[in-house]
């Protein structure tokens, strides 16, 4: 049955599309930072990952082999079977399992986080590229229409090798002016009158 507000109108329950009330809690909630907790737990993990962990490891679990089979039976504290070592080696590896893989886990968002800078920068690259390439394309297309400096310097050859070859002629052509006719007066130029014919 529905229940009914103090007005005597009924009151809706609520529903799948609507949010549930918050609920106040006898003991409050303990507040983990979850960056602290994550840097503690990759820090956990990757002391686990090096030699000396195994080292240490090693020499605990020997040294607990050795004293509970060669001391004396009044002070060894875990029998032959080991169940105490047993215990607390599966007790290490319950909480190392999940702090691990959360380490893991932040290493997969670093990762992801690097590969879109990395993904974003060679698109910026990319279009760095493409931009690049349509400006040589436009410069090649505007250099068809204006003198290189190939052309131009072909061109400036062509010209010295004329005034070379016209000086040349023109000192060979004085020479001869100045030998002169061979009645001693100079040789006329061609189009010009003189003054004596």
């Amino acid at each position: 049955m529905a229940a009914r507000d103090q007005s005597g109108t009924r009151r809706r329950e609520p529903g799948l599309d609507s949010p549930q009330e918050t609920r106040r809690r006898f003991l409050p909630r303990p507040s983990i930072d979850p960056e602290t907790f994550g840097r503690l737990s990759e820090a956990f993990a990757r002391f686990m990952g090096t030699p000396r962990f195994l080292i240490y490891m090693s020499c605990f679990i020997v040294l607990w082999v050795l004293w509970n089979t060669l001391a004396p039976a009044s002070v060894r504290f875990d029998p032959y079977a080991f169940l105490f070592l047993t215990l607390m080696l599966s007790l290490q590896a319950s909480y190392a399992a999940p702090l691990i893989l959360l380490a893991q886990n932040r290493q997969d968002d670093r990762d992801r986080v690097s590969l879109e800078q990395d993904r974003q920068r060679a698109e910026r690259n990319l279009a760095d590229t493409e931009y690049l390439a349509r400006e040589v394309a436009a410069l090649r297309i505007a250099m068809r229409d204006v003198a290189t400096r190939d052309f131009l310097r072909s061109e400036l050859r062509g010209f010295v090798e004329e005034l070379d070859g016209g000086r040349e002629d023109g000192e060979r052509g004085r020479g001869r002016g100045r030998q002169g006719r061979s009645d001693g007066r100079p040789e006329s130029r061609p189009g010009t009158p003189t003054l004596g014919a």
